[in-house]
């Protein structure tokens, strides 16, 4: 209990009691708004990383997940394996963002890069011609 000291708040007691009830722990959150600036700073990310690598930035999310969990899981700190594994899940969620940023440039939601326009255009030519040699399915 040493080590979370500094996440601990003695709360004023009253009566003279000292109840392990009496202290007020902030280390929940510390935890949920570190997690709030992760998740807030990895979506811009996907879009940086999509604008200039296109979806293949992926695998760098996924390598940065995979070593963020490794650290979550040494880290004897509980708050500090908390962030970890904060940080590990949104680089994975951003693995999924990643082709789904794609998607949204295609529709024009946001900006294609324009050093990579023959890429845009490929692709929406491939999506040009299976809408044309597939049926339209009734939803």
């Amino acid at each position: 209990m040493k080590s979370f000291s500094f996440f601990l708040y003695k709360m004023p007691t009253f009566a003279g009691s000292k109840k392990k009830t009496d202290l007020m722990s902030f280390s929940g959150i510390l935890a949920g708004a570190a997690t709030f600036l992760i998740i807030g700073l990895s979506h811009p990310l996907v879009i940086k990383l999509e604008y200039h690598y296109g979806k293949r930035g992926w695998v760098f999310l996924a390598v940065l997940g995979a070593c963020a969990a490794v650290v979550s899981l040494l880290v004897s700190n509980i708050i500090a394996s908390t962030v970890f594994g904060a940080v590990a899940f949104s680089f994975f969620w951003g693995v999924k963002e990643m082709f789904d940023q794609e998607k949204r440039v295609l529709r024009g939601w946001f900006p294609e890069n324009p050093k990579r326009s023959a890429y845009y255009e490929a692709l929406r030519s491939k999506q040009a011609s299976s809408k044309a040699s597939s049926p339209e399915k009734d939803r």
